[in-house]
């Protein structure tokens, strides 16, 4: 059965992902101060306009305008001529009470065991997902995808290719045969570029200084499709050309088209908000799945109620590839193995530090640098469910 699956991925000067990094600087500031914050900050960019919003509880007052200046300075944007406003406030006191102590905390259940004091901050289903198509375990496509944007962007830093702006994307389509990629599709490419920039040149130095070593992975064959900015001209990009928001690439920083996503965006939010925390700990469970060699491909789907430390779901599907036990087996494996609490989800991937930025452009998972791509668990799940 053939079956065909597209991942897109998007540089960092892409008008979404600046807002993205822009909240999670944020983020990081704060925590870098003090890591009990609570942020939940959304940024919003358009032609001359910066505004940031939400809402920020800490010992630390950042100064969201600098924050904002270094990031459009690190991306190769000019803060001159960018008006900035801020309209920030504090996290309201029922979600705080809720995260604070947990309903069983409340009504007595946990005892004093204090991974049982902090609740959820918020209801909702987050998945992790694993197959082993790469190094990474990471669907192909989306790491083609993201190997072509950071290809893009390094040539733009090193000026490796002269010309080329902030802004850009890319799409990668992937054939599968029988649940296998088997070859190459369809490859598009949009790069921003300068006033004078000979589109003929670039065309040909994108594909030989960015698809070339970035498709290595899967080669294009001689029936793939190659698009590399079939608009024609792009020199208007960025916020000029598209108002960008905290929050709208979803699947760009997650699995691409074959992977379900629970909704909640990450970026902008500390993680007491599980839409952030729970969506790691997912891919860190299934991954180990993976890696332990109990399935091929694994999603895992953890939901949560606001004010509640236990998830009040844990699934598993393996797609037919598990090779030990069945579905239920492993999830009945995972609390076992894996501490689902918000509290010691937080304390097992440390996720208190000040390392949020850097997850706002190329993707948040597939890359060894986050402690939720850990493969530390392998022993413990085999070791539950053999």
């Amino acid at each position: 059965m053939r079956k065909f699956y597209t991942a897109e991925a998007v540089t960092e000067g892409h008008p979404d992902k600046l807002c993205d990094q822009i909240a999670d600087a944020i983020l990081d500031v704060c925590l870098k101060n003090d890591e009990n914050s609570r942020v939940a900050c959304e940024v919003l960019a358009t032609k001359g306009n910066i505004i940031v919003a939400g809402e920020i509880t800490s010992a630390y007052e950042p100064d969201v305008f600098a924050v904002v200046r270094k990031v459009l300075s690190d991306i190769g944007y000019s803060s001159e001529g960018i008006a900035m406003d801020t309209f920030v406030h504090q996290q309201s006191p029922d979600i705080a009470g809720a995260v604070d102590t947990s309903k069983e905390r409340r009504e007595g259940v946990s005892d004093n065991q204090m991974d049982w004091f902090q609740g959820a901050g918020d209801q909702g289903v987050m998945i992790g997902y694993a197959c082993d198509e790469t190094k990474q375990l990471m669907p192909i496509p989306v790491v083609l995808a993201n190997r072509i944007v950071r290809e893009l962007s390094a040539c733009r830093q090193s000026s490796y290719i002269q010309g080329i702006l902030p802004d850009g994307k890319a799409q990668v389509t992937v054939e599968y045969e029988n649940g296998k990629p088997v070859r190459l599709d369809s490859v598009v490419v949009s790069c921003q570029h300068t006033e004078d920039k000979n589109l003929k040149k670039l065309e040909a130095e994108i594909r030989k200084k960015v698809l070339l070593p970035a498709l290595r992975l899967l080669p294009p064959d001689e029936d793939t499709k190659i698009f590399i900015n079939p608009s024609g001209r792009f020199v208007c990009g960025g916020m000029d050309a598209d108002t960008g928001l905290t929050g709208r690439k979803l699947m760009v920083d997650s699995y691409g088209s074959m992977v379900p996503h629970g909704g909640g965006a990450f970026s902008g939010k500390d993680c007491s908000k599980v839409d952030r925390s729970v969506a790691y700990m997912a891919r860190y469970i299934a991954k180990n799945i993976v890696a332990a060699r109990l399935a091929s491909r694994c999603q895992v789907s953890l939901a949560y109620a606001i004010g509640v430390a236990q998830p009040v779901m844990v699934q598993v599907d393996t797609f037919g590839t598990g090779k030990v036990c069945a579905d239920d087996c492993l999830e009945l494996a995972i609390p076992l193995v894996f501490g689902l609490t918000p509290k010691q989800i937080v304390d097992s991937l440390r996720l208190t530090r000040p390392i949020f930025r850097q997850t706002a452009a190329f993707g948040h998972f597939g890359r060894k640098e986050f402690p939720w791509e850990r493969t530390d668990k392998v022993e413990a799940l085999r070791n539950a469910v053999i």
